[in-house]
């Protein structure tokens, strides 16, 4: 979050990704300003977003990550009940002077991010209730699809001090689309994965960011008033965008996104208006080591993956003509053939059934469809019962390597 005088662009060059709070009011593009040809790759620029942004070339970025100024309109100073003072987002880069002018912003900024975004590219941005209800509508009105609005819920939010409101215990990211055919990068496996194998929700609970984690400068003080957790970047970055992908945070501020794009094995470009934000984000992500080999950042999504007829089974041996095959709860029983069909009967009427793992799995239970690998089971020593996939399993990894 950040924004006011026009500056000229300058290049802070991290040795890894960068991205968060800077910004511009009404800026207007200097006619002399040059465009940037070649992508500043894990850099911070300096300089007003908005003409940062228009000195970038059209579709250049997998994602935009922003974090743009809430305009709190906070009116006075807040004091605890023993009647210290709390250290409160009012800082001129969060200052407009009417909704007027905070819609006019709005407006450039985003029409800028649209028109750098690859034609599958996705934006996310952040806000709280005082911004995020303008910034949807005004992002609908530039042909942007929403795809999900996420509710963090903070765990450890700032307590409400004058008793005369609800407690602000969470802000929204919108995620959205460039428009209604895009087909943006989603990582529905990894999310599955990291949240213990059920499907990862829209309402995340993560802490906000306190601790080691808050980035103070050398005097000790805190740096930025509106830094967020790495945890919340970390699921963004992880479910939204491949490695290798560049992603833009035109309001870099303390440098999160560029720390965990670094972590994750992404490229950032930084737009920061403060050169005091931009000395301390290089300064943090130049302390983050690489990222790891590329196999170790993957999820293979199982959609990708090659496909195994249930016939290859057969002809590695793994399943013999006359096998057995139960579900995993011993209800239903089928006899494999030669041919990589089964054989089985309904329970109920005792009609017999033949077709393929997946047919058959499909006609015992009464069910329209069935995944045939996952249903079906073999019986290996000591009776366990062993889902068929893991066999598909096998074969894929002789033959394309090790799944990670």
């Amino acid at each position: 979050m950040t924004a006011r005088k026009t500056q000229p662009p300058k290049a802070v060059k991290a040795k890894t990704p960068l991205a968060k709070k800077g910004a511009a009011k009404k800026v207007v593009k200097s006619k002399s300003e040059p465009s940037i040809t070649a992508l500043p790759l894990n850099t911070i620029l300096l300089g007003e977003c908005i003409e940062l942004m228009r000195g970038l070339p059209d579709g250049c970025l997998d994602a935009v990550f922003a974090d743009p100024p809430y305009f709190l309109q906070l009116g006075g100073e807040l004091h605890r009940p023993d009647h210290s003072l709390v250290d409160a987002c009012d800082d001129e880069w969060d200052k407009f002077s009417d909704f007027a002018e905070y819609d006019t912003f709005t407006y450039d900024w985003l029409k800028e991010a649209k028109r750098l975004l690859k034609p599958d590219g996705a934006l996310w941005v952040i806000g709280s209730y005082h911004n995020i209800f303008r910034v949807g509508a005004i992002l609908q009105n530039l042909g942007f699809w929403i795809l999900n609005d996420i509710i963090w819920c903070k765990t450890n939010p700032m307590p409400n001090f004058r008793g005369k409101r609800f407690t602000n215990a969470h802000e929204t990211l919108i995620w959205a689309a460039k428009s209604q055919t895009a087909k943006p990068c989603f990582n529905y496996e990894a999310m599955k994965n990291m949240n213990d194998e059920k499907q990862m929700r829209s309402d995340w609970n993560l802490p906000i960011c306190s601790g080691h984690e808050r980035r103070r400068d050398d005097a000790g003080e805190k740096l930025h008033p509106t830094q967020k957790p790495e945890s919340l970047l970390y699921r963004v970055i992880t479910s939204s965008t491949k490695v290798g992908d560049v992603i833009l945070d035109p309001f870099f501020g303390s440098g999160t996104t560029g720390a965990v794009a670094k972590k994750l094995g992404r490229n950032f470009i930084g737009l920061e208006r403060d050169p005091r934000y931009a000395k301390y984000a290089k300064k943090r992500i130049a302390e983050i080591p690489a990222a790891p080999q590329p196999e170790f950042l993957l999820t293979n999504a199982k959609r990708d993956e090659p496909r195994v007829p249930f016939g290859a089974v057969l002809e590695r041996g793994l399943l013999n003509a006359g096998d057995t095959l139960f579900d995993e709860r011993h209800r239903h029983r089928a006899r494999v053939k030669s041919d990589a069909t089964l054989i089985s009967s309904i329970a109920t009427t005792g009609e017999e059934v033949r077709g393929s793992i997946h047919k058959v799995g499909a006609s015992v239970q009464g069910l329209p469809a069935c995944n045939g690998w996952t249903f079906w089971c073999f019986e290996a020593e000591g009776g366990k019962l062993i889902p068929i996939d893991l066999l598909r399993q096998k074969i894929r990894a002789e033959t394309v390597g090790p799944v990670l």
